[in-house]
């Protein structure tokens, strides 16, 4: 049914995009350029909708500009192409700080004892609410399209992997049986490739992956989000580095970047 909310976006998405927006959508979003031309034009709506309907806020006395909105928003809308999105059900706000932050973390330790450490980080996705990101980190990772690394597909590949596919049309999530078969695979490359890691752990050396950074093997979620990085940014390296991973998330994504320009 096509609702009010669908009529709404649907108005915002027709608006024209800013002059001044393209601008910095082409400084600031190398991959912009490589995506086809259509892919380019449904980029632009998106942000129109994301823009309209996700607020941003500066911390730690960073004032928030539109070129910090239009680089997150369009990393973030990236990942909505080629779906009748619901555009991150559940985010609210994206908190930008102006560099790496400090987080408190609470560690439940054997024995019932609790460790309370500080961590730095440069961004991290909350299932409810919000995204936040280091401002430092997404112009950085944004910057070098190949580098195999950017914050912001990472968190908000987070969010769509705790969304649960809710508002999604992916044919692997709207599908039972395809999505069952689609996390098996993804999960015996994740199980793959954190065995490789553990191996070389215990032979003291250092996992030399040309691809997946080994932050990777923390767990199934944070294996989906590094994959997602590279998805995008090193396609053809983990195309051929793991073939049935990168069809996995062609599926997914329904986007195939190896192609892209």
């Amino acid at each position: 049914m096509f609702g009010f909310k669908d009529r709404r976006r649907e108005k915002i998405a027709s608006r024209p995009f800013p002059d001044a927006w393209l601008v910095l959508l082409k400084k600031n979003v190398p991959l912009y350029s490589r995506l086809p031309q259509a892919d380019q034009e449904e980029l632009k709506r998106h942000i129109l909708v994301f823009m309209a309907e996700k607020r941003f806020e500066g911390c730690g006395g960073l004032r928030m500009t539109d070129q910090i909105r239009i680089t997150i928003a369009a990393h973030a809308c990236i990942l909505l192409l080629h779906r009748k999105t619901d555009y991150y059900p559940g985010l609210k706000t994206i908190l930008v700080y102006p560099r790496a932050y400090v987080a408190a973390n609470t560690h439940h330790l054997v024995g019932g004892t609790v460790l309370e450490t500080d961590d730095v980080r440069l961004g991290e996705s909350w299932h409810h609410g919000s995204v936040v990101l280091s401002w430092d980190d997404v112009r950085r990772s944004a910057a070098d399209v190949r580098d195999g690394q950017n914050v912001v597909f990472h968190e908000f590949a987070h969010q769509l992997d705790s969304s649960g596919g809710r508002g999604d049309n992916t044919p692997v999530l709207q599908d039972r049986s395809t999505f069952i078969a689609w996390a098996r695979a993804l999960g015996e490359d994740f199980e793959n490739f954190r065995h490789a890691i553990e191996e070389d752990r215990a032979v003291g050396a250092t996992h030399a992956s040309p691809v997946l950074d080994e932050y990777g093997a923390t767990d199934p979620a944070e294996f989906f989000a590094v994959a997602t990085e590279c998805f995008f940014e090193v396609p053809k390296d983990l195309q051929h580095m793991y073939p049935r991973l990168y069809d996995q998330l062609k599926r997914f994504y329904q986007q195939d970047p190896a192609t892209f320009g």
